[in-house]
């Protein structure tokens, strides 16, 4: 059996060219393809390209003598085997059946729940009473306009009808908050990352043939744990921090990395602030709904002396938060291809993010253990000093010092 990656090697070679080969040069790509393999060459190349080893052979003999075939007619009329399309006229009705969208929801189906790959495919069309190779599905798929594609996110469900209005709302309160020199700020959660020596999406350079090495597999270690980087955006200086946890992502642990947030560089940037404009998502640790989000922020204004005023992207719409595509992005670039093994590491990584339009980032460790679904009684609640817009009052509102 030839090697497969030599195969896969001439099959990748051969569809590159094949469209500008007539059939002469075909034959001669082909001897000289075999022959530059060697031994068992021409077993490989016919296996490849579905060329006939016969075919080959008088294409070498074509090499080794050019006045052998210094005819211009490649074959005589009517010479030659026709087509698998030509001499099986439902093949090709056969293989679209297969693979169009059409049948996915056909439970009778074969390939219903396999890999559509162009090997089964022929696999499966040969079942069917067909004579056809891997090669030759891969060359009517093409000419019947099919390629390999991904999938992509573009269905986002139900819509609120007012989505595209609290869009227009968060964007002017933006712009009327810096005008007066206050700031604005996205916030939200980035994925948990598992600690440890494992495998971390993307590539980076290296030595060749020198990949770093990590564990088979990614078993989450009970000593390292996780990590939970909690972001804070300015809208307006184009600059972040991220608070790294240890613990659970709760609505106290957004809060405190706000905090950590307004302390660290808020306060120093914005001197003469009096309010703090936050937009975020509307689920997660900042959910509107969640009693403990607003408990928190109280107690934040209360400490701070500042007007909190919140507003929250729709349901659904949390890719629109800008925080998402202008920090948390390039976070995960940075950091592709390098296990994140200890939270040491993911610090330094997040606080080395830059972009070329100025991104700058902090990132800090929060060490303290948040209780989970941690309840807020009634009484508590009450001492919330709440004054919600006439806009969506659940989306839009302001949280007042009380102290």
């Amino acid at each position: 059996m030839p090697d497969a990656r030599v195969v896969k090697w001439i099959i990748e070679k051969y569809s590159a060219i094949e469209a500008d080969l007539d059939e002469r040069a075909r034959r001669r790509w082909a001897a000289a393809e075999s022959r530059s393999l060697g031994w068992g060459g021409i077993v490989a190349v016919a296996e490849a390209t579905g060329i006939a080893e016969r075919t080959i052979r008088r294409g070498i003999a074509e090499l080794d003598d050019p006045n052998a075939a210094s005819s211009d007619r490649q074959r005589q009329p009517g010479a030659g085997r026709r087509s698998r399309e030509v001499e099986q006229p439902k093949l090709e009705k056969a293989l679209d059946r297969l693979v169009s969208p059409g049948t996915r929801g056909d439970p009778m189906s074969p390939l219903r729940w396999t890999c559509k790959s162009t090997k089964l495919l022929a696999t499966e069309l040969q079942r069917q009473g067909f004579q056809v190779s891997s090669v030759k599905v891969g060359q009517l798929l093409k000419a019947a306009g099919y390629s390999l594609q991904a999938n992509r996110k573009t269905i986002e469900g139900n819509q609120h009808p007012d989505r595209n209005a609290q869009f227009e709302f968060i964007a002017k309160r933006i712009a009327a908050v810096q005008k007066n020199n206050q700031p604005a700020i996205s916030v939200d959660t980035k994925k948990k990352e598992v600690l440890g020596n494992l495998k971390n999406a993307g590539k980076t350079y290296r030595r060749e043939k020198d990949p770093i090495k990590v564990a088979t597999h990614d078993f989450p270690s009970k000593e390292l744990g996780k990590a939970v980087p909690y972001g804070v955006y300015d809208i307006g200086r184009n600059e972040a921090g991220v608070t790294v946890g240890i613990s659970s992502d709760t609505a106290e642990f957004a809060v405190s990395a706000i905090g950590r947030w307004w302390k660290r560089l808020g306060s120093k940037n914005y001197p003469k602030a009096n309010r703090l404009l936050v937009t975020a998502d509307s689920g997660g640790s900042n959910s509107p709904r969640t009693r403990l989000w607003r408990v928190e922020l109280q107690k934040l204004a209360n400490s701070t002396g500042l007007i909190i005023e919140l507003c929250h992207y729709p349901p659904g719409t949390s890719k629109w938060n800008k925080i998402e595509h202008k920090l948390f992005c390039h976070i995960t670039r940075n950091w592709r291809g390098v296990p994140l093994e200890t939270l040491e590491v993911i610090v330094s990584l997040i606080g080395n993010t830059r972009t070329t339009t100025g991104l700058e980032v902090h990132a800090w460790v929060d060490g303290k253990t948040y209780e989970k679904a941690r309840s807020v009684s009634d009484e508590e609640l009450a001492e919330v000093s709440i004054r919600r817009n006439k806009f969506h009052g659940e989306w839009n509102y302001e949280i007042h010092p009380t102290k």
